[in-house]
């Protein structure tokens, strides 16, 4: 059960870093830091400030969402992602965003910080050829 959640909790963070690293640049655009403040506001859980169970676990959830929306569009779309279907899929995303955010929250982390943090990894990365593989330290 561990490795189902870990599995689950992973798929969920590494969707949100590619929702965070794919923002554009409206307009209407926001900062991750605008949006953990204002998102914070709405962290109405037990013990909200010193409860990060609660945020990872509907993180988790959140990322079951994903891919069972994902995996009805392969089952009875053959693959193909219509507008509903991306909408469906771009609120779970939110959702997963929340929790991240949540998460973040919790821990005293900047979501700003977050997001070039890991730009900066994946350029390095990128830089040394190591950009497929295994391993946090590759």
């Amino acid at each position: 059960m561990f490795g189902l959640l870990l599995t689950k909790m992973t798929f969920a963070v590494n969707t949100a870093i590619v929702l965070l690293l794919t923002r554009t640049t409206q307009s209407n655009s926001m900062q991750f830091n605008d949006y953990q403040t204002q998102s914070r506001r709405t962290a109405i859980y037990p013990e909200a400030g010193g409860n990060m169970m609660y945020p990872v676990l509907g993180l988790c959830g959140e990322a079951g969402e994903v891919a069972e929306k994902v995996k009805k569009v392969l089952r009875d779309k053959g693959g193909y992602f219509d507008h509903d279907s991306r909408a469906a899929i771009r609120k779970e995303l939110g959702d997963v965003l929340w929790y991240v955010s949540q998460i973040a929250s919790e821990l005293r982390f900047d979501l700003d910080l977050i997001a070039q943090e890991n730009l900066d990894k994946l350029n390095d990365r990128m830089l040394r050829g190591k950009i497929k593989g295994d391993g946090d330290d590759r």
